[in-house]
């Protein structure tokens, strides 16, 4: 699991999901050790033996662990079915929270493969990295929410194993690029009220993983 860590942060890295040593990525190996990438090191370059083994009450077993693992741990503890966690820093998708604070989910409605796939994405409101608060801000959407954008700071996608948990990053960035280029295009659009009904419907009976 060591390596498949390392793995996941050299495919964040090459789609410029994160940068140098942003982001942050865990696995629950127990119902109380917790693994972690290291704190500090550039995501691209990581090796098995860097990583870290928290315990669910932020005891440090081993290693150097990221200073937001509080945020993972909220997410364990709120959450039974999370096995992994990855934070990451998606450019596109951090832009909708800068350039429209107001929002408080990327828009929904004008995009079937959104609402099949994640089924909304909420925006958790700002708090101050590498504290307590950025695990609280997401305590409203867990565990409904399993791909949450920070406002100002980057996301979160939780999953029942880890490609799970890293294809919501991969998901919400390529949405966030859709929904960029159609403002581009000339603005925003929904789809009937009765066909968004249909979706969510479907999106139900397909379950809660991130597809």
């Amino acid at each position: 699991m060591r390596a498949e860590i390392a793995e996941v942060c050299r495919r964040l890295h090459a789609r410029n999901l994160l940068a140098a040593a942003d982001g942050n990525v865990s696995y629950r190996l127990s119902n109380q050790e917790i693994l972690f990438t290291p704190t500090g090191k550039n995501k691209n370059y990581l090796r098995p033996e860097d990583m870290a083994v928290v315990t669910l009450e932020n005891q440090v077993l081993s290693g150097a662990p990221s200073g937001e693992r509080l945020m993972h741990l909220e997410v364990y503890r709120a959450c039974p079915e999370a096995r992994a966690i990855v934070h990451a820093h998606p450019p596109t998708a951090i832009a909708w929270t800068v350039a429209r604070p107001e929002l408080t989910e990327l828009p929904a409605e004008g995009l079937s493969e959104l609402i099949l796939a994640v089924g909304s994405v909420p925006i958790a409101p700002y708090a101050r990295p590498g504290t307590s608060a950025m695990g609280e801000v997401l305590r409203p959407f867990l565990p409904k929410s399993r791909v949450i954008l920070l406002a100002r700071h980057g996301a979160l996608s939780w999953g029942e194993d880890l490609e799970e948990a890293y294809n919501g990053m991969e998901r919400l960035e390529h949405i966030a690029g859709i929904l960029k280029s159609a403002v581009a295009l000339g603005g925003l659009s929904s789809l009937p009220a009765a066909e968004v009904a249909v979706l969510r419907e479907m999106r139900r009976q397909m379950g809660d993983r991130t597809l």
